[in-house]
């Protein structure tokens, strides 16, 4: 497990390392010429890998170079960081620490790379499930957010250094009061000590403003500067006024100019000519007060629109002075209420004539010895509305607007065709029915109100009491839309559901409201209603008992298969998903809704598991496995296919059979393990998605495990086309929610996939109340081949030594035996004590993976008992390789403190997630309550001991 770190280096870039939980040894005598090596720091080139790993950084991104850092220490050994002793790490135990300094290897990253690296990490959780954020790194992640709002808000200024008759052209951020200057106070009060920690000398430390606004002037420069080469002015290279030369460099690698005395007294002349235009974005940092302007609009029967001229103060900014009272201040302090205002007049004064090189009419205010107002037109208050004030608002005036309505859209009313009762399954490619009318603000107005209302020509407009803006491109493209499509149209049923949540437009016009009627109202109120919907009885056929949230599991995906809409079911392993399935397709057996046979795709060790399911909970259900090198092709698999109610085949075979599956006509095709096709790229998603069926069903306990992405794949499958493209996909949600934690993104995603997934969890009340204690399932393992012929060859010598052996000696032979077979059962390699290759020759073991990626991913833990050492270590490494997680295993070898500490590792908050304890060592005297699932990899002879060793997580303390 590793801690990522990182900070900023004045003038240098941003400095990468990282922390492992490995201990280390005893603190060593120090050398006073030289520092220690830090010994938690991992290596520049295994830090690295990790990044390019999770794709962080790209090769030649950054440089390794170890640096010099001041760290609090205890007796020779630096503290741990907060991270790393969260996940188990304990701290020296001294009173008072002392900085000592400490020699550290890492990455060096440019500043625009770093800037990337930053914004791609998430806003919260992990990186990876072994690579965690310390509190330095998101410091720095949350500054490069503030940085990318500026950029992305134009709030930067290009400039002109002039030192010691050397010029250079830069770009620098408009810091501005209130917003920018309280973000700014914010993270300098938030900056984690360890990020000024890098220095030769801890007294001589830079202050965090300083090192903040570095980072941020240096990033803002760099990005500028590379970001908007494409759009420079192409200057020739032969002309070299002042300005060619300061406009090419700012474009430049570095900005540095080269001139000659002539060159350098004209650009003397530029630097102070620029000087002088920015004083208006420097005017409003004022620390007591700023000038506000108030737009007010006319009042009955007047045509004229004031800007109104106030004095504001910057930490109280519902206070507001009007310039009448600062003209009747006398000398030069205005008191109001428990505020001074220094030279008020001379500053509001000021503050116009810089205002009015924004706005030109407000030169008309100044012809006045006492200024208070400025009489504006209609027009000059719309230019006064769209571009003035954003600026003059930039630049650290104040402005405040009237209420103004902006949205301008459309309201759109969708209806039926038809009724769909007489009709099958239709999913979101039906075509539904919709009328629209412009909406301005809470209004909608006919198209004969509407064209009235443009025919005045002018931007401002008063509707029933209410401003209106009416922008010239959003008229045009209403007007468009009308000439083109008229007041109504056709849509699809999966538009008509993003429209609902907010997440589509009609044409390129913003829905402002959605009302639905007819049958399309009754189907979304049905998916809306939840918990509400109407209970099916359970199956007559059904063979055993359904628990009250099974069945109201199956009524859902009968529901969700009625309107012919793909599900995801999403419960917790454990709860019964497969039963709901079966209880589903006998229901619609009874009911006559089948029109053929159902597909389920299935991971190769669960393909018996299904089988006997069916056939203990569903009889009449006729079953075909589709597996093995016997298994039918083409046109006989297609025949026998149709005279069978399920087909079991495995992922692998999908796609290697993707032909002859593509062939049928299937009633519904089912995604068990549904996350093997999270990757929209690989063979089986691909197969998956070209399959022809009527209904769609995705079981997953973790619909979305690393990525979004995931979930779009599994619902590119169910409904395709329903989340747009994969571009547009990552465009909308994927990376404003995983870079950005844009909560309004999340808020769309979750209103248009929430109806489609079903997901109980093992500590919902509903759950709980209808579980025994304990839910104990027996989850069945095909053999593989080797595995098969290993057993048949040990029982059959077994069987010979169990004729020939007689008393004691006998019953000796059958434990033997018995110990040998559940070795083969386990793992050919531990019979065969050979150290030969884990992967690929245990079902046991790929089904105990499958289950434990899962178990990952929906963020538990797992207790794993074997009575077997050797199968212990094998897991341990087989595991960790596989899952990419650490896996923890304690046995008798174990000494005490290491004992004690994976105990307190796994049950704290960030500790491994899998656990495997060999059955006599970890199964008494161990509270491990932070685990949600055990699995006992091989069954002990007494059962006692396996409830004891169970135990060991179901007790006083679990809370999953």
């Amino acid at each position: 497990m590793l801690i990522l770190h990182g900070t900023w280096l004045i003038g240098r870039g941003f400095f990468l390392w990282a922390e492992k939980d490995e201990i280390p040894a005893k603190g060593s005598p120090r050398s006073e010429e030289e520092a220690p090596s830090h010994p938690y720091a991992v290596q520049a080139g295994e830090l690295g890998e990790v990044l390019r790993h999770v794709a962080l950084t790209e090769s030649g991104a950054a440089s390794e170079l170890s640096e010099l850092a001041f760290l609090p220490s205890i007796k020779n050994v630096p503290l741990p960081s907060p991270e790393l002793i969260r996940t188990g790490v304990k701290a020296p135990q001294a009173k008072r620490p002392r900085l000592q300094s400490w020699r550290i290897p890492g990455l060096l990253m440019p500043p625009l790379q770093a800037f990337d690296l930053l914004l791609s990490l998430p806003v919260v959780g992990p990186l990876t499930r072994s690579v965690f954020l310390g509190s330095d790194i998101r410091f720095w992640g949350q500054a490069a957010r503030w940085v990318a709002e500026m950029l992305a808000g134009q709030r930067f200024v290009p400039i002109l250094e002039e030192e010691e008759g050397r010029f250079r052209a830069r770009w620098v951020p408009v810091i501005q009061p209130p917003r920018d200057t309280g973000n700014l106070r914010t993270l300098v009060g938030a900056m984690p000590p360890v990020c000024r920690a890098f220095t030769p000398n801890p007294e001589e430390a830079p202050s965090p403003d300083v090192v903040l606004r570095d980072f941020v002037e240096q990033v803002v420069d760099k990005a500028v500067r590379e970001w908007g080469r494409e759009a420079a002015p192409q200057i020739p290279s032969r002309k070299r006024s002042a300005a060619s030369l300061w406009l090419r460099a700012l474009f430049a690698p570095d900005g540095n100019i080269e001139a000659d005395e002539r060159q350098r007294k004209s650009l003397s002349r530029l630097a102070r000519k620029l000087q002088e235009w920015q004083e208006v974005l420097w005017t409003g940092q004022e620390a007591s007060f700023r000038i506000c302007f108030r737009l007010d609009p006319p009042e009955d029967g007047d045509k004229t629109w004031h800007i109104r001229f106030f004095l504001q103060a910057h930490d109280d900014p519902s206070l507001l002075v009007p310039a009448e009272m600062v003209w009747t201040a006398r000398g030069r302090t205005l008191q109001y209420l428990h505020y001074r205002f220094e030279q008020p007049q001379e500053r509001l004064l000021a503050g116009l004539g810089i205002a009015s090189r924004v706005f030109p009419p407000l030169e008309r205010s100044l012809r006045s010895a006492r200024p208070v107002a400025c009489p504006i037109s209609i027009e000059e208050a719309y230019t006064f509305l769209r571009g003035a004030a954003p600026v003059l608002q930039a630049s650290g005036f104040g402005v405040l607007m009237p209420a103004i309505q902006t949205q301008v859209g459309v309201k759109v009313h969708i209806y039926s065709k038809g009724d769909k009762s007489s009709l099958r399954p239709l999913g979101f490619n039906e075509i539904v029915r919709f009328q629209w009318e412009v909406a301005l603000g809470d209004h909608t107005l006919t198209r004969e109100e509407f064209e009235r209302l443009v025919a005045l020509k002018v931007p401002l407009v008063q509707v029933r009491g209410q401003w209106v803006e009416l922008r010239p491109e959003m008229v045009e493209k209403v007007l468009r839309f009308w000439e083109e499509h008229g007041s109504e149209g056709d849509i699809t049923l999966g538009e008509a559901m993003h429209l609902l949540a907010g997440d589509g437009k009609v044409g390129e016009l913003p829905v402002i409201g959605v009302e639905v009627k007819g049958w399309v109202r009754e189907m979304l109120e049905r998916l809306q209603a939840g918990d509400r919907l109407v209970r099916l009885p359970p199956p007559r056929n059904f063979n055993g008992e359904l628990r009250p949230y099974q069945v109201h599991g199956f009524s859902w995906l009968a529901f969700l298969s009625r309107w012919g809409l793909g599900a995801c079911l999403a419960d917790d392993m454990g709860l019964g998903k497969t039963i709901q399935v079966i209880a589903l397709l006998l229901h619609e057996r009874e009911n006559g809704q089948t029109t053929g046979p159902t597909l389920v795709v299935c991971p190769t060790s669960v393909i018996w598991n299904w089988q006997r399911e069916i056939a203990r909970f569903g009889p009449p259900l006729r079953t075909m496995v589709h597996h093995g090198p016997r298994r039918l092709k083409g046109e006989e698999f297609a025949e026998a296919a149709r005279q069978h109610d399920v087909v079991i085949t495995s992922y692998s075979l999908l796609y290697r059979d993707v032909e002859d599956f593509a062939s049928v006509e299937w009633h519904r095709v089912v995604l068990d393990e549904a996350q093997k096709v999270k990757n929209p790229s690989t063979k089986s998603a691909q197969a998956a998605r070209r399959l022809k069926a009527l209904h769609r069903v995705a079981l997953t306990g973790t619909p979305v495990e690393n990525r979004l992405s995931e979930l779009w794949s599994i619902f590119q499958f169910l409904n395709p086309g329903y989340l747009g493209s994969f571009k547009s996909f990552r465009r909308s949600f994927a990376i404003p929610i995983e870079r950005y934690g844009d909560e309004d993104a999340a808020k769309r995603l979750k209103t248009l996939v929430g109806p489609f997934i079903l997901r109980r969890v093992k500590t919902d009340p509903r759950v709980i109340k209808d579980l025994p204690e304990k839910i104990e399932v027996k989850v069945y393992a095909h053999l593989t081949e080797e595995q098969a012929t290993l057993y048949q060859a040990v029982v059959e010598e077994g069987l010979t030594r169990v004729e020939e052996a007689e008393g004691i000696r006998r019953k000796g032979q059958v434990l033997a035996m018995l110990l040998k077979l559940k070795q083969i059962c386990n793992h050919p390699a531990l019979f065969l004590k050979d150290g030969s290759p884990i992967p690929g020759r245990s079902g046991k073991l790929s089904r105990l993976t499958e289950m434990l990626e899962e178990v990952i991913a929906s963020d538990d833990r797992a207790l794993i008992f074997t009575q077997f050492a050797q199968m212990g270590k094998m897991l341990q490494e087989y595991l960790r390789a596989t899952l990419g997680v650490e896996v923890l295993f304690l046995h008798g070898g174990t000494p005490v403190k290491e004992r004690e500490r994976m105990i307190a590792r796994f049950q704290s908050d960030y500790g491994p997630p899998v656990f495997i304890l060999s059955i006599k060592a970890g199964g008494l005297g161990l509270n491990l309550t932070r685990a949600a699932c055990v699995f006992h990899f091989d069954r002990w002879w007494n059962p006692a001991v396996e409830d004891q060793a169970t135990d060991r997580a179901f007790r006083i303390g679990q809370t999953r």
